[in-house]
C-alpha cells in the first residue's frame, strides 16, 4: 500500500476513535463540562494530563529545536520538566483542595475580589490565545505534508476536529479523548526513535543510542556529530549555548514558572475525587512525560545525522565534506525532500548554479571553513530547514516503513489537537464560568451557562485558527511565549495565594496588570504584533534584546519578577486581608484528608 494511502487510513482512523470517545462520554452537566464531574481516575488523569502537556511543540517541535541548537535546546526539557514538578509539588494539591472549577475562580475567591478574577480571565486568555498559536501551527506543519494538503487547509480541518470532540464532549469527552490521543502520539514518537537508534548504533533505547557508537565504527555518534557540524561552520552541537548563558538560565526559568502557571494544565487536577488524587495524577503524569521527554535529545541528535548524512554522503565514509562529490545531487535527492518541498518547510536554492545541494553555516567566523567553502566554489547556504520538520521528516530520512511514516503523521496530530482542546475548554470556562457566571450573569442557569461555554469555544476555535494562519514564528517559540505571559502574570498570583496570607486583593491585581503589561511590551517591541511599524518600537526599549541580551521568549521571567515586586509593594501601603481569608489560606495547606474550603463567611 502506498504511504498516502496509508497514512489517510491511520490518520482517519485515529480520528474516529477521539470522535467516537467524544460521543460516549459527552458532558451532560456544568460539571461534566468543566471538570469531568470530579470522578477521573489519577492514573487515567495522569494520562490525559500528558497528552495535554505533550503538544506540538513537544512533539513535533522541540526535537527540532534541540537538533538546531545542541546543548542549547535543553532548556526547554529543563524547563517545560521542572516546571511541571513545581506544579505537582506546590500548586496542585492546594489549587484542587481549595475546589473550584478554574483558575480565575480561586484568583477572585482567595482575592475576595471580582476585579482579580477578571484580570486574572484577562491574562489566561491572553496566554491560552497565545498557546493555542503554536497548536495550530503544529497542526498545520503535520497536516501540509503528510495529507497532501497547504498548510491552511490542515489548519481549518484541525479546526473542524477540535470543534466536535470539545464543544460537544467538554471536559469530560476531551479527558478520555486525552488518553487515547497520549497512547498514539507515545507510540509515534518511540517506535521511530527505537529503528533509527538500532540502525545508527545497535541499541535498542534511545536513550542508550545517543551517548553509544556508530554501528561499524569506533566513533560515538555525538563525536561523529560534532565533528561534522563543525567541519561545516556550525557551533559545537554538545557544548553550544545560543546567546549568553544569563538568556539560557532566565529563559529556563520562565519556562519553568510559565509551566506552573498554565490555566489548561492546572484545571486537570480538578478532575480527580480527592486532594491526595491529586499528587498521584501528578505522579503518574510525570512518568508519562518522562517517556517522550527522555527520548526527544535522541532523536534530535539522530535526526540531524541523517539530515547531514543525506546531504552530505561523505560523512558515511569519513571522506572530505567538501568534495565535489560529497554534495547530494539535486536531481538525484531522495523521495522525502520532494515531497517536504512542496510544504514551503524545505527550500533549496542553487547559489552556485553546480546543481548540488550545499548545506553549511555561512555565516560562520571559522576562518578554516570560510577558506575551503572559497576553494570549493560555493556561494552560500542552499538548503534551509524549517526546525519543525525534524521530527515529523525523520522517519521519511531514515527510509523507514510507511506504516512507521504513518503513525508518526497521526502522532503529531494527536498532540497538537490534544492540547489544543485543552486550551479551547480553558478559554471556554473563564469566558462563561468566571465572566458571565461570577460577574455579569450571577443567575444564569446551567443550561445557559453550558451554553455561553460552547459559543466562547466556538468563537475561539475560530480566532486561534485565524492567528494560526498567521502565526508569530515556530511552534515552539510561539508556545515560549504563551509560558512567558503565564509566568509573569499567573504564576506570582497563585504562588502568594497559596503561600502569603497577608497578600492583598490590591497588590495581587497591581502585579499581574504590572507583570503582563511589561512581558508584553517587550515581546510586541520585538515581534511587532498588532504594530503596523513593529521594529520603531525596538528603539524605546534600546534594540533587539536589550535587556541584559534577554529574549522576548525569555522575559516572562523578568516579569514574573516585576509582578512579585509590584505586588509586595502595594501590599505594604494598603489594606491587608480580612480576618476569613487569612484563615482561609492557613486552611488550604492543612495536610491532607480536611474537606474542601471556601471564602465565604
Amino acid at each position: 500500500m502506498d504511504l498516502q494511502t496509508l497514512t489517510y487510513l491511520v490518520v482517519g482512523a485515529s480520528f474516529a476513535l477521539y470522535l467516537g470517545i467524544a460521543i460516549w462520554a459527552r458532558a451532560g452537566s456544568t460539571s461534566e463540562f468543566y471538570v469531568a464531574g470530579g470522578g477521573v481516575h489519577p492514573v487515567t488523569n495522569g494520562m490525559a494530563t500528558a497528552a495535554d502537556w505533550m503538544s506540538a511543540a513537544s512533539f513535533i517541535s522541540m526535537a527540532g529545536l534541540i537538533a538546531n541548537m545542541g546543548y542549547g535546546g535543553s532548556l526547554f526539557l529543563m524547563g517545560w520538566t521542572g516546571g511541571y514538578v513545581i506544579l505537582a509539588m506546590w500548586l496542585a494539591p492546594y489549587l484542587r483542595k481549595f475546589g473550584k472549577f478554574t483558575v480565575p475562580q480561586f484568583i477572585g475567591d482567595r482575592y475576595y475580589s471580582k476585579t482579580a478574577s477578571t484580570v486574572a480571565v484577562f491574562c489566561l486568555l491572553t496566554a491560552s490565545i497565545t498557546y493555542v498559536i503554536g497548536q495550530m501551527t503544529g497542526v498545520g506543519v503535520a497536516f501540509s505534508r503528510f495529507l497532501g494538503v497547504s498548510n491552511e487547509v490542515g489548519i481549518y480541518v484541525g479546526m473542524g476536529i477540535v470543534f466536535a470532540y470539545a464543544v460537544f464532549g467538554g471536559m469530560k469527552g476531551i479527558t478520555y479523548t486525552q488518553v487515547a490521543q497520549y497512547v498514539v502520539l507515545i507510540l509515534a514518537y518511540t517506535i521511530p526513535a527505537i529503528f533509527i537508534s538500532l540502525n545508527l548504533t545497535g541499541n535498542f533505547l534511545p536513550q542508550l543510542g545517543l551517548g553509544g557508537t556508530l554501528v561499524g565504527t569506533d566513533t560515538t555518534l555525538l563525536d561523529r556529530l560534532n565533528q561534522v557540524v563543525l567541519d561545516l561552520g556550525f557551533a559545537e552541537y554538545t557544548t553550544s549555548v545560543p546567546g549568553s548563558t544569563l538568556n539560557m538560565f532566565v529563559y529556563t526559568v520562565s519556562l519553568m514558572i510559565g509551566t506552573a502557571g498554565l490555566p489548561h494544565v492546572i484545571i486537570r487536577f480538578f478532575t480527580v475525587p480527592k486532594v491526595s488524587d491529586a499528587r498521584y495524577s501528578a505522579g503518574w503524569a510525570l512518568v508519562f512525560i518522562a517517556i517522550l521527554y527522555t527520548t526527544a535529545p535522541a532523536v534530535a541528535a539522530m535526526a540531524k545525522f541523517n539530515l547531514h548524512q543525506t546531504v552530505n554522503s561523505a560523512i558515511a565514509t569519513n571522506g572530505d565534506l567538501y568534495a565535489e562529490e560529497a554534495s547530494l545531487k539535486y536531481d538525484e535527492r531522495p523521495a522525502w525532500m520532494a515531497r517536504w518541498e512542496k510544504t514551503g518547510l524545505l527550500q533549496w536554492e542553487d547559489k552556485n548554479g553546480d546543481g548540488r545541494i550545499q548545506y553549511y553555516n555561512d555565516k560562520t567566523k571559522n576562518a578554516e571553513v570560510a577558506s575551503k567553502v572559497e576553494q570549493a566554489g560555493w556561494k552560500g547556504n542552499e538548503l534551509t530547514v524549517n526546525a519543525d520538520i525534524m521530527v515529523m521528516a525523520n522517519p521519511e530520512i531514515a527510509l523507514l516503513p510507511n506504516w512507521v511514516i504513518a503513525l508518526v503523521a497521526a502522532g503529531g496530530i494527536a498532540a497538537a489537537l490534544s492540547t489544543a482542546a485543552g486550551l479551547l475548554l480553558a478559554i471556554s470556562s473563564a469566558v462563561s464560568h468566571d465572566l458571565v457566571k461570577n460577574v455579569f450573569a450571577p443567575n444564569i442557569s446551567d443550561k445557559n451557562e453550558l451554553l455561553v461555554g460552547k459559543i466562547s469555544m466556538v468563537f475561539a476555535i475560530v480566532l486561534a485558527g485565524y492567528l494560526g494562519l498567521n502565526p508569530p514564528g515556530f511552534a515552539a517559540g510561539t508556545v515560549a511565549l504563551a509560558f512567558g505571559i503565564a509566568a509573569s502574570s499567573l504564576f506570582p498570583a497563585i504562588m502568594l495565594g497559596i503561600f502569603s496570607k497577608k497578600m492583598n486583593k490590591e497588590g495581587a491585581i497591581a502585579g499581574m496588570l504590572s507583570g503582563l503589561l511589561v512581558t508584553l511590551f517587550y515581546v510586541f517591541a520585538h515581534k511587532g504584533l498588532f504594530f503596523v511599524k513593529g521594529t520603531e518600537y525596538l528603539d524605546l526599549i534600546g534594540g533587539a534584546n536589550s535587556f541584559f541580551g534577554i529574549t522576548p521568549e525569555a522575559f516572562g521571567a523578568i516579569g514574573a519578577l516585576v509582578n512579585f515586586a509590584v505586588a509586595f509593594a502595594v501590599d505594604k501601603v494598603t489594606k491587608e486581608p480580612p480576618e476569613h481569608i487569612q484563615h482561609l489560606v492557613e486552611e488550604v495547606r492543612i495536610p491532607r484528608g480536611a474537606k474542601a474550603v471556601s471564602g465565604a463567611h
